[in-house]
């Protein structure tokens, strides 16, 4: 009998450091920023006692991160970095780069607003203002969650060749602590082989990268990007599976939960699905319909998965912790255009809840449930507090 996985209690960070020590990356640039800087603290201590088998390169700015971790991945080894906010942005120019150049990078992204005014808590304003890079883009609930979905961001991005990142939400997970099962490595290792790309950086074998092309050839780059992206929803569902064969635990891309019959259904990402588990469990003893679905791959839009969780409701709530300047709820926009012209879709109601890690509890949240049910939707996203 294999023996049962060790129980810790980590933070959301720790487990992300975790997941990258598992991984077994070859290089590992991390540059320090609020609230992920205890990622690369618990990776440096794992260095020093001779567990983190990687060279981590500490540079003066996020930007230069992204700069050794393009040429790193392109040398054909597994690379692993993480960020937060500003520092994400300050990469933008790059992970286009990254995605361009068909780099298969994991990083960690602690959630987090951004400037200005100055303020540190939750709010995934800053990924989502990257979803048009070329990145597949997970967002986790908890630090369990999180430390499985690096290894399976790993397995899915080196199939395809395309990086990818994984989102927690700042403090509420990655600073909270929680039970946390560690696989065994030895399991981890079968989960994701040596990672051997078919190209690479090779004095013996010269290829070139980021050449200066013409418009048919950039053309058929982006084709080639897309099609990639295309089969990632079938591939991280697939890798899923495939880690709950070996740990018992599976996340899914879209998750639902308590649909059955639920003719009003919540949707968000991230953190705030706990708080809306707790309403939903409210609702429904109190004999309402309701249901959650929790969207875990947002890039690249897993259009039919969304498609089906969301059949037979009549309202769509969605909960967004993030607001695009003259637009609104991201989700909240995304997910009309995916159920545009679907038959019988769902009324769609878009709610600005918990930008800038505004407090959102389960009784308020029943609350916009039962404003929101029956009423005729809104183009526009509407701030609740």
């Amino acid at each position: 009998m294999k023996p049962a996985a060790k129980r810790v209690l980590l933070t959301g960070n720790h487990a992300v450091a975790w997941a990258a020590r598992l991984a077994r990356p070859k290089v590992a640039p991390v540059y320090p920023i609020t609230p992920q800087t205890p990622v690369l603290e618990l990776l440096t201590d794992f260095q020093a006692a001779g567990e983190f088998d990687a060279e981590i390169i500490t540079v003066e700015s996020e930007h230069s991160v992204m700069s050794a971790c393009i040429p790193a991945s392109l040398t054909g080894v597994r690379v692993f970095t993480a960020t937060a906010s500003q520092g994400l942005l300050l990469m933008h120019e790059l992970l286009h780069y990254a995605a361009g150049a068909r780099a298969p990078i994991v990083m960690a992204n602690v959630n987090r607003t951004v400037a200005s005014p100055w303020a540190f808590w939750p709010d995934q304003t800053d990924s989502l203002a990257q979803r048009d890079t070329g990145w597949i883009q997970y967002y986790v609930e908890s630090a369990q969650e999180a430390l499985d979905t690096v290894l399976q961001a790993y397995r899915v991005a080196e199939q395809v060749l395309v990086p990818a990142m994984v989102n927690l939400d700042a403090f509420y997970i990655s600073h909270a602590l929680e039970p946390v099962a560690l696989p065994a490595q030895a399991d981890v290792d079968a989960y994701l082989p040596p990672y051997d790309p078919p190209h690479r950086l090779d004095p013996a074998r010269p290829e070139g990268w980021g050449n200066v092309i013409t418009q048919d050839m950039f053309y058929r780059h982006r084709m080639d990007i897309e099609a990639a992206l295309q089969r990632v929803p079938a591939l991280a569902a697939e890798a899923d599976r495939e880690w709950a064969t070996i740990t018992g635990r599976s996340w899914g891309v879209v998750e639902r939960y308590r649909c059955d019959g639920a003719q009003t259904l919540m949707i968000t990402m991230g953190s705030m699905c706990g708080s809306a588990r707790e309403a939903v469990d409210a609702l429904r003893e109190a004999g309402e319909a309701v249901g959650l679905v929790k969207l875990r791959l947002f890039r690249p839009l897993p259009v039919a998965a969304l498609r089906a969780a969301l059949a037979g409701a009549s309202d769509v709530i969605v909960l967004d912790r993030n607001h695009s300047p003259g637009l609104g709820g991201i989700l909240h926009q995304e997910l009309r255009a995916a159920l545009y012209g679907m038959e019988g879709a769902p009324r769609i109601h878009g709610l600005l809840a918990g930008v800038g890690g505004v407090n959102v509890p389960p009784e308020r949240l029943v609350a916009w449930v039962n404003a929101c049910r029956g009423r005729m939707p809104q183009p526009e996203s509407t701030w609740v507090r």
